[in-house]
């Protein structure tokens, strides 16, 4: 473990404390504050000497909470997203107990307004100190301060992708100082000599395919010299499986589970997926509106264009989109003419950029020049959430495909079929639509497999990264 994570990690501490009680104080000064007296007047006595006191009882509490929440769990670098997630998490569990507290206790306070405002304030201060101190702690990895110096052995396209990673973000906290192929013999010898001169923290074995020979030799040399160890799977070669042990006559019975959101994930997952509809429906709307009259302005033809994609368990729905190519060359509508079917295959044929079952077509003369801008901005996506609402998709989910797409599915590709299609997910997120098809399948597998709220919000986070980052329009 580098220093700087301790000291990051110790220091995390006393500033929660701080901005816990930060937010107490401003919600306490925010509800006497006259524009505030002036909807609901303050009829409670809360001298703030008093309020303090119970303002630190409650923030020393709080920090225990953060403490079983993982909060301060000494890891290597990881993403904000998970711990802005596990900060709402704690906070909203130190606000319930606040709740248990008043419901024994009703002299404690008086206000709901401190209390509710205390809370999100709370998230808001944390997560904005933990921001700075990702900034900052980022801005050290830059000056080589804190970088994890590893080793990657593997002679994988994955290995090659973490060099690029590594190599091109010097925000990840990651430095490879060598690169094995293998960990034969001479492989060991060379990793013997490099100890000697260079500072080594992490050991990656990046190649799954790697024998096992190999791989327990690697175990043991990094066991042997102190050095972590660590492994990239595979996710096409190796089955990651949840897996549920029953009883039935006195025999175990294990079941294999595809996702683990089965049961409640997939309740609370629908859930959200309502709310979250709803909520993004009401804010977008004055965006649907006016892109609504430019696609009917620029060009005649209806403005929703639904097409044709296989769902959950290979069940077809009806896909709703605007509009953005000429009326004429619309497929996949009732309206759809031979002449339009025909030119579309002529133009898979010789501007196709894909490869694989999918096909992305450079350069689409049919798209109007509003079509072009509302691709871009992926604007073209927002009438999907009526999709969500009748729940043919998800908000988060792998990316939905036409039938003549997952008619050639091989057979691993037929797990995205497992769970809902999402407006946006894993795949979306890490390229948009310029990953290659196997490199979609393998982060939509990957999601599938280790489904999470968590990975919901995490993915929700990073999209409008995603959305603003350039990409030609398809």
């Amino acid at each position: 473990m580098k220093k700087s994570e301790l000291l990051f990690s110790f220091l995390l501490v006393p500033l929660d404390f701080l901005m816990i009680v930060l937010a107490g104080i401003s919600s306490y000064y925010l509800r006497y504050a006259e524009f505030v007296q002036g909807v609901r007047p303050v009829i409670f006595n809360l001298p703030f000497d008093n309020y303090l006191k119970v303002l630190f009882a409650i923030a020393f509490l709080w920090l225990i909470v953060f403490s079983f929440s993982g909060l301060y769990n000494i890891r290597g670098p990881k993403r904000l997203a998970r711990e802005i997630y596990r900060v709402i998490l704690a906070c909203s569990t130190g606000f319930m107990l606040i709740v248990i507290l008043i419901f024994i206790r009703r002299e404690l306070f008086d206000s709901r307004f401190i209390i509710l405002t205390s809370w999100i304030l709370a998230i808001i201060y944390i997560s904005i100190a933990r921001g700075i101190i990702r900034y900052i702690q980022r801005a050290l990895f830059r000056k080589d301060v804190g970088v994890h110096k590893v080793v990657l052995v593997g002679n994988s396209k994955t290995t090659d992708t973490l060099i690029y990673e590594f190599s091109t973000s010097k925000n990840s906290g990651y430095e490879v100082v060598k690169r094995l192929r293998n960990f034969d013999g001479d492989s060991l010898q060379e990793l013997e000599e490099l100890l000697k001169t260079k500072e080594v923290d992490e050991i990656i074995q990046s190649d799954p395919n790697l024998s096992k020979a190999e791989t327990l030799r690697l175990y043991d040399f990094a066991d042997d010299h102190h050095l972590t160890f660590k492994y990239a799977a595979d996710l096409l070669g190796t089955k990651v499986l949840q897996t549920e042990v029953n009883e039935i006559a006195g025999i175990p019975i294990v079941e294999v589970k595809k996702t683990p959101l089965e049961g409640w994930g997939r309740i609370i997952k629908r859930i959200m997926d309502v709310i979250l509809s709803l909520l993004f429906l009401l804010i977008f709307s004055p965006l649907m509106i006016v892109s609504a009259l430019l696609v009917k302005i620029g060009s005649q033809g209806p403005v929703f264009y639904k097409n044709l994609r296989i769902g959950k368990d290979g069940k077809s729905f009806k896909l709703y989109k605007f509009r953005s190519m000429l009326l004429q060359y619309c497929t996949g509508e009732e309206y759809a003419s031979d002449t339009a079917q025909e030119y579309e295959k002529e133009l898979i044929k010789t501007q196709n950029t894909k490869s694989g079952p999918i096909y992305k077509i450079a350069n689409d003369p049919r798209v109007t020049k509003v079509g072009k801008f509302i691709r871009r901005w992926s604007i073209d996506e927002l009438p999907q959430l009526f999709n969500v609402l009748s729940g043919s998709m998800s908000i988060v989910g792998p990316r939905p495909h036409q039938p003549r797409e997952v008619a050639k599915y091989e057979l691993h590709h037929k797990k995205l079929l497992t769970i809902k299609p999402g407006i946006t997910g894993m795949a979306q997120i890490s390229g948009r639509s310029d990953l290659t098809f196997e490199e979609e399948v393998k982060i939509d597998t990957y999601y599938v497999e280790n489904w999470s709220l968590l990975l919901d919000f995490s993915v929700l986070l990073r999209t409008p990264v995603a959305v603003l980052r350039s990409r030609k329009a398809e």
